[in-house]
């Protein structure tokens, strides 16, 4: 039986990142099921016109990449979202696998994405703790978020209450979804001196370099206008292997 491995994700046009967050996911999964094809998709048709116009870097989009498996004779494909959260993204792909499914009658299935189910909030809560650096008097933590419109942004506040079960320091501020900056400014410019920036998001892109790191118009300018010294991790979630072992255990779920 031939079998495939889609591995989905929004994508990214910055190199650095893309090979130590999403080539390093790729790469574990293919390693741990060698009995399967790995491909890659990515959802941004931004991101995919982009590669292909500045680098020459051609990316399918997942129908794409569906089709071209079911026509190379696939028996079995289990498509892995690298997404954070079930919102708009994850939509996209959940729709375009029950679309084929009306045409084929291939086996495809989809997974789960970083945070689904009660449990995968332990989970990543221990692999995000284990990562960051260790609670100290007057030293707080922002995870950056993307957030988004989706109601699934209320998985940005259950993973806050699982953080806040073990560590007080830690705090979520969104880009484009509650809560933002501005909603938890008041709690962290009275009670910190620094504060520790990092993504939470797959890769370390244009979110965490500019929005979040950048010099202007950013968390970190805004927290050293009000005099707390910043440090930022740009590092995105896949670099961190405790992370990249839960995406391959969600394709180990469906193989």
């Amino acid at each position: 039986m031939k079998k495939g491995i889609l591995v989905v994700s929004f994508g990214t046009s910055y190199e650095d990142t893309r090979v130590k967050c999403i080539d390093s996911v790729e790469k574990d999964i293919q390693e741990a099921y060698p009995d399967h094809v790995v491909r890659r998709a990515f959802t941004s048709r931004m991101i995919i016109k982009k590669l292909k116009e500045r680098d020459g870097i051609h990316i399918d989009f997942p129908k794409e990449a569906l089709e071209k498996m079911v026509d190379e004779g696939f028996e079995k494909i289990v498509v892995q979202p690298l997404h954070i959260i079930p919102g708009f993204e994850y939509e996209k792909v959940r729709n375009e696998i029950s679309m084929l499914k009306h045409k084929t009658e291939i086996d495809i299935e989809l997974g789960m994405p970083l945070l689904y189910e009660e449990e995968h909030y332990d989970e990543v809560t221990d692999a995000l703790l284990n990562y960051l650096p260790e609670e100290r008097e007057n030293q707080g933590v922002v995870l950056m978020g993307h957030g988004t419109e989706h109601y699934a942004n209320a998985c940005y506040s259950m993973l806050q209450n699982k953080i806040r079960e073990q560590r007080s320091d830690v705090y979520i501020a969104n880009v484009e979804g509650y809560p933002e900056l501005e909603n938890i400014s008041d709690e962290i410019l009275g009670r910190f001196s620094s504060m520790t920036l990092a993504p939470l998001m797959l890769v370390a892109g244009d979110h965490a370099i500019n929005d979040m790191a950048g010099e202007e118009d950013s968390y970190r300018s805004f927290l050293e206008e009000n005099d707390i010294s910043v440090h930022c991790i740009l590092k995105g979630l896949g670099e961190n292997e405790a992370i990249r072992k839960i995406f391959v255990s969600r394709v180990g779920d469906m193989v």
